[in-house]
């Protein structure tokens, strides 16, 4: 109940149109240095909890490093935002909305003023729930946990609010973003699950003489929000870079990925990053729901677990520090402001003739007792029907989504850095785009934020088909990503629009 209520008190305020909201008064903010304080939550799961990622979930049974709630929050002295990065896959809306109404109960931080978005680590506990394709779901123990986790971060990163430098700057690393969708020679693509050829394919085999040419672009940028007290100490840092998981992690192991050994390795870098309030690093997942760390042309050699996420995190987080060592220019006054929506879209349509398809698969496959269940399916089978299962189980809860999917976005203005949110895996050229079109000079997108709706292919890759396109791995209608982007530049335009107009 208290989440219902939580729910429908966000719903109204993301409802009031922009004028009934409190005006943000930029002369006032640029009175008032910026404060700026950072810190993290523990938010590991207890072990035998389903580590979600791949097609059968299966229980964790070691801890290699601990996941976290990455929390930073700034303060104009009119406006403070939140913004929280969770090392995990993904979390579901209404953990998001449970754990912005504790912010808002214990902070005063109002809802749209908090970002909260997973990495995508596939080697962590899931805050997905029991349905992924619900708007709202009672939550769990381990999704309660999560929201009281995100809630305490952001109470403690209040707590060490202290004045602040704060600086944008990027740093480029095209050496680790490959896109994964590949246009194949004709015939050389192999039926996906419903019986269909689609015409390019997710990670086909490397070196393989039926590739021809990627489908997408990548976006090889890290976007770097820095933060630094006064005597030149660095505080926190927000970054985002549109790199998938990296992977490779123990049998059964817990572990943040690169993301997480990203912000140990900056926080290594810094003097005194030890040191009393410590160095806090924040790593968002930017646009990349179409790309990975495999080069398929030259692919690297064997890896002990963990040894590939160590060299891609190492290679950033080198980057990113050489990229803030040459900043020369540090502001201690900028103004902050936010919009949010809660769009309603389309469910994935599912026709008669794929329910049937569903039904077919579920009296044919094999139960195994015991075994591990499919993400949406109703059982466990054996390894060749784990994919088609999980599909047939996919489609039918697709199939009973109830009225239209309500999709968070977002935008924060930090002085003119904009960051626009997708609760989506959000196609590169999406991110490239919004960058493009913003009206703010420092613009980037954020996904995974506020929910976990599947892929957000753009209309074009629909045609072309492809495993992020599949009806269950894809939950909304092809022309999201439009509405979405569309969206987003309205609302970061009214941002820059009120900016300009109180300078």
């Amino acid at each position: 109940m208290r989440n219902m209520l939580g729910f429908y008190a966000l719903v109204m305020l993301l409802a009031l149109p922009a004028a009934c909201l409190p005006a943000q008064d930029d002369t006032a903010a640029a009175s008032s240095k910026l404060k700026a304080g950072a810190a993290t939550s523990n938010i590991t799961p207890p072990l035998g909890t389903r580590i979600v990622g791949g097609f059968a979930p299966y229980p964790a049974a070691h801890i290699h490093d601990e996941l976290h709630a990455r929390c930073l929050v700034l303060d104009d002295g009119q406006t403070q935002l939140a913004l929280v990065v969770c090392d995990l896959l993904g979390v579901h809306r209404s953990v998001s909305v449970e754990a912005r109404r504790l912010i808002e109960a214990e902070t005063g931080i109002p809802p749209q003023n908090v970002l909260i978005s997973a990495t995508h680590t596939h080697s962590a506990g899931t805050a997905l729930g029991s349905n992924r394709y619900a708007n709202e779901q009672d939550l769990d123990d381990y999704q309660r946990s999560v929201a009281r986790g995100i809630a305490d971060g952001v109470r403690c990163a209040l707590n060490l609010l202290r004045p602040t430098e704060i600086a944008f700057t990027r740093a480029d690393v095209p050496e680790q973003v490959h896109n994964r969708r590949w246009w194949m020679r004709p015939e050389s693509v192999p039926p996906n699950p419903f019986g269909e050829i689609d015409q390019v394919k997710m990670n086909p085999p490397v070196r393989s003489p039926d590739l021809v040419k990627p489908a997408g672009p990548v976006d090889p940028t890290v976007s770097i929000i820095a933060l630094r007290e006064p005597d030149g100490r660095l505080l926190s840092a927000y970054c985002a870079y549109s790199l998938h998981y990296v992977g490779g992690s123990g049998p059964a192991h817990v572990s943040a990925d690169y993301f997480g050994m990203f912000c140990e390795a900056l926080k290594r870098r810094q003097p005194g990053g030890d040191a009393d309030p410590p160095f806090v690093a924040l790593l968002a997942n930017g646009t990349s729901g179409d790309i990975n760390n495999i080069d398929r042309l030259n692919p690297r050699g064997s890896r002990v677990p963990y040894q590939q996420m160590r060299e891609v995190a190492e290679d950033v987080a080198s980057k990113v520090q050489a990229a803030i060592d040459q900043i020369e220019s540090w502001q201690d006054r900028v103004s902050l402001d936010s919009r949010a929506r809660e769009l309603q879209l389309q469910w994935r349509s599912i026709g008669p003739e794929m329910l049937q398809w569903a039904e077919a698969v579920e009296s044919q496959a094999p139960r195994v007792p015991g075994g591990d269940v499919p993400v949406g399916a109703k059982f466990a089978t054996e390894r060749e029907w784990v994919q088609r299962l999980s599909y047939a189980g996919r489609v039918q809860l697709l199939a009973a989504a109830k009225g239209p999917a309500l999709v968070p976005v977002q935008v924060f203005r930090i002085g003119d850095i904009a960051i626009g949110t997708s609760p989506c895996e959000t196609f590169a050229e999406m991110g490239l785009e919004y960058k493009q079109r913003s009206p703010l000079p420092h613009s980037f997108m954020v996904s995974l934020a506020h929910g976990y709706i599947g892929y957000l292919p753009t209309p074009r890759h629909f045609e072309l088909g492809g495993y992020e396109t599949w009806p269950g791995t894809n939950f909304l209608e092809p022309e999201a990503s439009v509405k979405m982007l569309d969206a987003l530049l309205d609302m970061t335009s009214e941002l820059a629009r009120q900016s300009n107009e109180k300078k």
